[in-house]
């Protein structure tokens, strides 16, 4: 039988909705969030278009923003409403669909922070 810990316990309550299965509290409420690290860099924020892996489409790639993981999905958001896409945020980088690179720099360097187009 499994133990309740090693099966990562509740994760959805009919009182609370969506459950943190680390800390075990609502998602409304969950610390774990706020205290993840933001990974440090060397201050530089990269942009780039890639099509590798994705049938020839492009994806601008936004990598190295110091922000945490609730910052940088509002940032997403905001990239994705001022180039008229859609996109993601996964494992700390925003990638937002087409070849809107130019578009983003700007917004990055209206933000105050040092970018660089890279890639080819």
């Amino acid at each position: 039988m499994k133990s309740r810990n090693a099966s990562g316990g509740l994760v959805y309550s009919t009182e609370f909705g969506r459950m943190c299965p680390q800390c075990r509290q609502p998602s409304s409420q969950c610390q774990c969030a706020s205290v993840a690290a933001i990974p440090a860099g060397d201050g530089v924020v990269r942009v780039q278009r890639e099509t590798k892996g994705r049938n020839g489409k492009a994806v601008t790639v936004v990598k190295g923003a110091p922000l945490g993981a609730l910052e940088l999905a509002q940032l997403g958001k905001q990239l994705k409403n001022a180039c008229g896409s859609g996109g993601t945020v996964k494992d700390g980088v925003i990638e937002i669909q087409g070849d809107h690179c130019d578009q983003v720099i700007a917004i990055l360097a209206q933000r105050g922070w040092v970018v660089k187009r890279a890639g080819g």
